[in-house]
């Protein structure tokens, strides 16, 4: 058996960060088959995902997420690939939001642009 064990600090709280823990609870339900089960605690969040080959536990803190899996022998030979993939979804769902907001403002502009150019003819 591999044994995965993945930390992320954060500065969210942890009424966000129950937020990041539920949208990646749903994404590895969704694309890796787990079946996850949620608990809330006073300090400290629980999520508790399973699948053939895979169990583990995402703790989830106000500061912080820590993902401790077992991967069975199988699984275990792709141990590297599905770190990978759990650290990138982990970061992408904590990274910054900017990135929305200005992509929300581009199709608001090109629409100006557009009125400006019908406008002018």
């Amino acid at each position: 058996m591999a044994d995965l064990q993945i930390r992320r600090e954060h500065n969210l709280g942890l009424l966000e960060a129950r937020k990041v823990a539920f949208k990646w609870a749903e994404q590895v339900e969704a694309e890796f088959g787990m079946e996850c089960t949620y608990e809330e605690g006073g300090l400290r969040d629980e999520v508790c995902f399973t699948r053939s080959g895979v169990n583990g536990t995402l703790h989830v803190t106000k500061d912080r997420f820590e993902l401790d899996a077992k991967l069975g022998f199988l699984l275990g030979a792709f141990k590297d690939r599905i770190e990978g993939e759990i650290v990138k979804n982990l970061d992408d769902l904590l990274a910054p939001k900017s990135g929305a907001r200005a992509g929300a403002q581009k199709p608001a502009k090109k629409l100006a642009e557009k009125n400006s150019r019908a406008a002018k003819k």
